[in-house]
Formats: structure tokens, sequence, C-alpha cells
């Protein structure tokens, strides 16, 4: 049977009974799709995978948008750590770390933003050093998405006393369940959180937890940000899909797909998702491809917006929102999160363009 027709008549019979309301209910389905054999399908059959190819991920990301299924947890784990383990870590560290990703008992954070560093990574200044055969870690983290929901963290930290920029920085896995972690949430403009701030103040891990050799983190870390921008958004335009289709519902079931304006920008907006995913297929730069996603996701919460009318400036008791109003209001910082735009078109200008550096004081 071909991936697509198993991955569909899989769904069929497993999705309504899916609750994705919740992020327990999110992970649950999660480790049902792990019992299956439907998480970490482009990672290797040696490490638990499925191995499929390129065209065989499409399949079953295009089949997994059809069905509507919820989200899945631990997309930093599956879709980013994951790969930069096979990648770069020993047979020790994929042993431990690769069974419980791909089966949801471990959830994954990411340690990168710094209060001075967030789009200028290089500006690291988390410290590390090691310790009686562990690594002690002190300083902060921020935008960790879903650090209170995590077991792990993976941190890149200054190793090397004196260094600067990309030289002497190390990629290292910590535990999140320590005396030295504090985990802060940050309340964001939906009213949830997140994202939270992470403080590390004397935090401890294991000497051989640290990715690659110590001070080539900057390496390992630009590797995990290709895997971030590359065919792992196939599994982002899943939600990007499910939010059109339930703006489209709306347009439909309102009366504003009457208006030609707002069903010309509908269409607009679905030819753009299409001309995305098949981009994502081909691996375009990076930056390119997170300057045209985060756009258009913008775009689309002003979208939903302007189809809701006047109810989408009406909330509920308590500032209870619903999906659409969610949207536009998180969609706001898709342009600044994970490289602002004005950063990836310095990268595009300098670096693919060749055009002189900027000023910089």
């Amino acid at each position: 049977m071909r991936v697509r027709d198993e991955v569909r008549e899989w769904l069929s019979s497993h999705v309504p009974d899916a609750d994705g309301s919740t992020f327990e209910g999110r992970r649950a389905w999660t480790r049902t799709l792990a019992e299956h054999g439907w998480t970490c399908v482009g990672w290797p059959t040696e490490h638990g995978g499925r191995g499929l190819s390129l065209p065989d991920q499409v399949a079953f990301y295009e089949e997994y948008a059809r069905s509507r299924a919820p989200e899945s947890v631990n997309h930093l784990g599956e879709k980013l750590l994951g790969p930069t383990l096979i990648e770069f870590g020993t047979p020790g560290q994929q042993d431990r770390f690769l069974p419980p990703i791909r089966t949801a008992e471990e959830l994954w954070c990411q340690g990168y933003s710094e209060p001075g560093a967030g789009s200028d990574l290089a500006n690291v200044q988390t410290k590390a050093r090691l310790e009686g055969g562990e690594w002690l870690l002190d300083g902060q983290k921020v935008w960790t998405s879903n650090a209170h929901e995590s077991d792990w963290i993976f941190v890149l930290a200054r190793t090397e006393p004196g260094s600067q920029r990309h030289h002497g920085l190390s990629f290292l896995l910590v535990p999140m369940d320590q005396p030295g972690v504090e985990v802060r949430p940050i309340r964001q403009l939906t009213g949830e959180s997140e994202f939270n701030e992470v403080f590390l103040d004397g935090a401890r891990t294991d000497a051989d937890l640290v990715v690659g050799e110590p001070g080539e983190g900057w390496r390992v870390a630009m590797a995990l940000l290709g895997f971030e921008r590359g065919v792992s958004t196939l599994g982002q335009q899943v939600t990007f899909r499910r939010e059109l289709d339930a703006i489209v519902d709306r347009a439909e079931a309102t009366g504003a797909w009457d208006d030609p304006r707002l069903r010309a920008r509908l269409e607009d907006a679905e030819v753009e998702l299409e001309v995305m995913w098949l981009n994502a297929v081909r691996a375009p730069n990076p930056s390119v491809a997170k300057l045209v996603w985060a756009g258009w996701h913008r775009r689309l919460g002003e979208l939903a917006m302007d189809v809701a009318g006047p109810e989408g400036l009406l909330t509920g008791p308590d500032y209870a929102l619903d999906e659409q109003q969610r949207l536009f209001l998180f969609s706001r910082a898709d342009t600044i999160y994970g490289g602002s735009d004005e950063v990836q078109r310095n990268i595009l200008a300098e670096q693919v363009l060749g055009l002189p550096r900027e000023a910089r004081p």
C-alpha cells in the first residue's frame, strides 16, 4: 500500500477520537501517532523513524492536513533536535534521547534567545563551565516556547572565557527538573503563556551531554536552524491549512464570502499557501522561507479579523478569545521571532547578494 493510502486510511479511523483542544489532549494524540509509527516519519529506520522519502513525507503531511487531525507536540524534539542528534550526536546520546523523543515521553524546549541575543544569536552571554564531571550553567533565556511543559532544554552557552560572537560556544543538553532551573511564564496578548523566561543559576548537566565538540556549538546551532526552516515547515503548514480552512468556513457561514474583495483575498491566500508548500519541498534559502511564511501568516491574521467583521472586536467573559482572534494577535509576532524580517533581509543582502555589510556601531 502506498504511504498516502496507508496514512489516509489510518487517520480516517483515529482522528475522530482525538482531543486537540488541550495540551494534554495533543500529547495523548502524539503518543497515539507514535504507537502506530506515525511520528518521526523522515528519521532513518535505524533511529526509529519510517525513513520516508521526501515525496512520501509530503504525502503524509498533505493527508494529515486534509484530516484536520490535532497538532502534535514536541515539534522541537522531533523536527529539530532529533535530526541534529542524528547528524552530530554520539551513539550514546542517540540511544538515550531519540526513543523518548519519538514516543513523546520527553518533551524539549530551545534555549537560544536571551534578552540581548535574539535575532543576533551570536551575542549569547549564558555561560557554562566544566566542574567535577559536570557542566554548570548560569544565564537567562527568553521566549522559550513551552518551557513549562518540557523535560529538557537544549542550550547554546559560552564555554570559553573571553570568547566573542560565534567562537567559544557549546551546544548542551540540560534537564529542566532541577534546583538550578527556574521558569517564569510570559503573558501574551492572547492571554496565554506559551513563552517563558528560563533562569539558569548553577544548573547542571553531565559532561558528556555536549553535542559536537566543546566550542563548536555555533555550527551545531546553525545546522538545527537549517532543519527548522527546511522540510520541518511542512508540519507547520498543516496548521496554516487548518487556519485558512476555518476562515473560509466562517466567511461562507456569515456571508463574508459574497464580498468580492474578501473573496479575492481568501483566494490569494490559498494560492500563496500552495506556493509556500511547493517551496518547502524545494528547500529554499532559509531566510527567504522565513520572510515568506511570516509575512503570509501575519496577513492571514488580518484577513481573519476582516472576515469576522465587528464580531472580531468582541471577547467573551474573562477575555475569552476565539481561534481567529488568537491567530490575529499571535501572528503579530511572526515577523519578529525566529529571526526578524530586518535581520533576514540583511542576511540575504550580505551573504547571498554580496552587498556591503550594514554599518555597525
